[in-house]
């Protein structure tokens, strides 16, 4: 199961989580996590703001800088939007289960 951060803010539920396509979509929109140490005041809010896309992708940027602005403990929040955020990254190159059988493939030199 992917991990997940679940909490209420002002009477709503919300689910914060990653997925393969929306890792894409921040990537498409410029996202770049290797930068985060460089350019930390830009991307820590877009990795947070990443997390609503699967389940909440309607919610406003306004929203949703009011929510981690009421976030506490932010570090250990990042710490855990980060490992989050690697987890479908790792999974892309998990190895295919036996039972969906494997494509056998050669080089050509």
């Amino acid at each position: 199961m992917a991990k997940q951060i679940i909490f209420s803010y002002e009477g709503k539920d919300y689910t914060l989580e990653y997925t393969r396509r929306t890792i894409q979509q921040m990537e498409a929109e410029g996202f770049v996590a290797d930068d985060i140490e460089k350019r930390p005041m830009t991307l820590l809010p877009a990795l947070f703001a990443g997390a609503f896309k699967a389940h909440h992708r309607f919610v406003k940027q306004e929203d949703i800088d009011k929510i981690f602005a009421g976030m506490p403990d932010k570090e250990s929040l990042i710490g855990k939007l980060a490992e989050m955020y690697n987890e479908p990254i790792m999974s892309l190159m998990d190895e295919p289960d036996e039972k969906t059988g494997n494509v056998e493939w050669v080089t050509s030199w």
